[in-house]
């Protein structure tokens, strides 16, 4: 097996295996009643705009091979990076949801019986789910055979943390005042000890 259908074919297990961990977290969420949200259409345009990097543009280079002049082979050792990269990004992706438990959604939203949650993943760092977005982009920035398609899930999650996470973080200091605060100095945001 080629290094380039390598590396497809582990973009597209390690996609179907994300879909399998968010299922049911999607069906329990819609039972779970909301007591407040933010930014319904900025939410959806970068939902969409994550979508379309982490997904879409990936998707259509692999179905068509285009756009043909940012073809390349990443080699054998970007795509044991970054296959790597992708089963780490899946179980922090996996444990972020158990650990959150009925308070997760997709959306900016506050859940009834919302908590600050300190357990699991949250014990080093407060958004581990987006962290797990940087390593899912930057797996698919080994894998893919494309510059266009690989780069587009970093351009996309960047996109979605930078404008999303202040909304975020001041939406739960007004939810949930001092705790968040001293959460906050607790833990860094995505990586441990560091940011």
């Amino acid at each position: 097996m080629s290094s380039i259908v390598l590396g497809q074919t582990i973009w597209v297990v390690g996609l179907i295996v994300w879909f399998i961990i968010r299922y049911p977290h999607v069906r329990r969420a819609r039972r779970t009643a909301t007591l407040r949200r933010e930014g319904t259409w900025r939410e959806r345009l970068l939902l969409a705009i994550a979508f379309a990097g982490l997904f879409a543009i990936p998707a259509v280079s692999l179905a068509t091979g285009r756009p043909r002049a940012f073809a390349y082979d990443p080699g054998y050792g970007c795509v044991v990076l970054g296959g790597a990269l992708f089963a780490l990004s899946l179980w922090l992706f996996r444990r972020s949801h158990k650990d959150l438990g009925r308070q997760w959604s997709a959306a900016l939203e506050v859940r009834r019986d919302h908590q600050v949650v300190r357990n699991g993943v949250y014990r080093t760092i407060r958004h581990p789910m987006y962290a797990s977005f940087w390593l899912w982009a930057a797996a698919q920035a080994f894998l893919l055979p494309n510059l266009m398609a690989s780069l587009s899930g970093l351009v996309a999650v960047a996109i979605l943390f930078f404008t999303r996470i202040g909304f975020e973080e001041r939406m739960l200091i007004e939810a949930f005042g001092e705790d968040y605060r001293r959460y906050m100095q607790e833990t860094k945001r995505i990586i441990p000890g560091i940011y």
